[in-house]
């Protein structure tokens, strides 16, 4: 199963995917997590209920995995550590945020997601690709085979 999570071919292109969602989702997931970044910190942003998507409860459970997946598969991703595991915890979060909050506006200046469904197609080349060169997953990888 680690062969199969860490496979990944010695690519360039995967690096500014990884490099740009990775550091937007640190980001976010610190603020979340943390506070820090002007963000709410983990204890108000699981009170924030109305943010919950669809009706999912206990909201507070939902809202911490997201804030926590957010950073955990933010870091995955930006160190290419199980790049497939972080691109599926941000695509899923994704997936939800388009579905539960932003459908069925398209643009971002009316809380649409189109930005929501770019992070998705990056997480998909993702999964698919793996970590590529300058990644923890290519070095694993060469290790394990």
């Amino acid at each position: 199963m680690l062969k199969k999570l860490t496979a990944t071919s010695a690519i360039w292109s995967t690096l500014p995917l990884r490099l740009a969602i990775g550091v937007v989702f640190v980001a976010h997931g610190l603020q979340k997590v943390f506070g820090t970044f002007a963000g709410p910190g983990l204890s108000k942003w699981m009170t924030l209920t109305r943010l919950a998507p669809f009706p999912l409860r206990p909201a507070w459970l939902w809202l911490a995995a997201d804030a926590l997946g957010e950073l955990i598969g933010g870091l995955l991703i930006l160190v290419g550590l199980f790049t497939r595991l972080g691109a599926f915890i941000i695509c899923c979060a994704m997936l939800t945020a388009t579905i539960g909050i932003h459908w069925p506006n398209f643009f971002i200046t009316n809380n649409g997601f189109e930005y929501p469904l770019a992070l998705i197609a990056i997480t998909v080349s993702l999964l698919i690709t793996g970590g590529g060169n300058a990644s923890i997953d290519l070095y694993l990888s060469r290790r394990l085979h």
